[in-house]
């Protein structure tokens, strides 16, 4: 009636989220969250998707939109 112990290692196996691509970030949010913003009219907003992904985006006065995007990468 003894049950065998998973180790930490045996129960996190294969919940590792993927690897996301930085040009798949830079396009998502120049596509997607750009056109998010300007249907909304909203003028400054932050995002992050918490594996070091971030983006700033700012709607300038001549209705043009400011983005700057940051990413980190472990090597």
């Amino acid at each position: 009636m003894t049950e065998e112990r998973k180790s930490i290692e045996e129960m996190m196996e294969g919940t590792e989220k993927p690897q996301r691509d930085r040009k798949n970030w830079v396009a998502f949010v120049e596509s997607d969250v750009v056109n998010f913003l300007t249907l909304n009219e909203i003028e400054k907003m932050t995002i992050d998707d918490g594996a070091g992904n971030k983006a700033k985006l700012t709607r300038r006065k001549d209705g043009s939109v400011y983005v700057e995007c940051t990413s980190s990468n472990v090597l």
